[in-house]
């Protein structure tokens, strides 16, 4: 561990949060003396204090760990780089249009990357009224189903979740063309054009 690195880092997490020494010292029950001690890196935090460091500045541990932040390209969060990330252990979804590190679970999520579409997972797709009725043939049991299905357009994202047990179908409004991702927790991510 860089002590100066962190120690910098901290400083700058602090004067962000608007925080005083002894404020930050105050909160985790320290001496304002050992948050002066680590910000001129003269020493490190004990390891059993990043996680309280991590909650009052909103900041992974990793990230401590290493004493510095790392700044996203900016890229304008255009969707055609739109990312899913799905978390194994509880299926909870998340979406980027940029880069980021993302956990969920205690584990890193790494990002979905896009399959082929076979017979059991191609969608078809019915225009009805002012919307498009999508429906698989697929199973939906507890252990082979669809999660979630997603219609994105230039400017925004339509998210479905699907749950075991249900019809595989669902109903999105007709708007501009775009691409249908859906999501089969065996298969993996697939994605069809509108």
């Amino acid at each position: 561990m860089d002590c100066t690195k962190i120690g910098s880092l901290l400083y700058k997490l602090r004067k962000e949060k608007g925080m005083t020494q002894k404020e930050v010292a105050d909160s985790m029950n320290i001496s304002n003396k050992t948050i002066s001690k680590w910000e001129r890196g003269l020493g490190c935090p004990d390891i059993s204090l990043l996680p309280e460091l991590s909650e009052i500045f909103d900041v992974n541990i990793e990230k401590i760990l290493q004493g510095e932040l790392s700044i996203n390209d900016t890229d304008g969060g255009n969707m055609k780089r739109i990312k899913f990330y799905v978390c194994n252990s509880c299926g909870n979804l998340i979406t980027a249009t940029g880069s980021g590190e993302f956990s969920c679970c205690g584990r890193k999520l790494e990002h979905l990357s896009v399959n082929e579409i076979d017979e059991m997972h191609t969608p078809k797709i019915e225009k009805i009224e002012n919307d498009y009725y999508i429906s698989f043939n697929h199973e939906m049991t507890k252990e082979h189903f669809l999660s979630f299905a997603a219609y994105l357009m230039f400017d925004r994202i339509h998210i479905i979740k699907l749950y075991p047990e249900q019809n595989a179908e669902l109903r999105v409004p007709v708007m501009r063309k775009g691409e249908l991702y859906f999501y089969c927790n065996k298969h993996g991510l697939m994605k069809q054009k509108m």
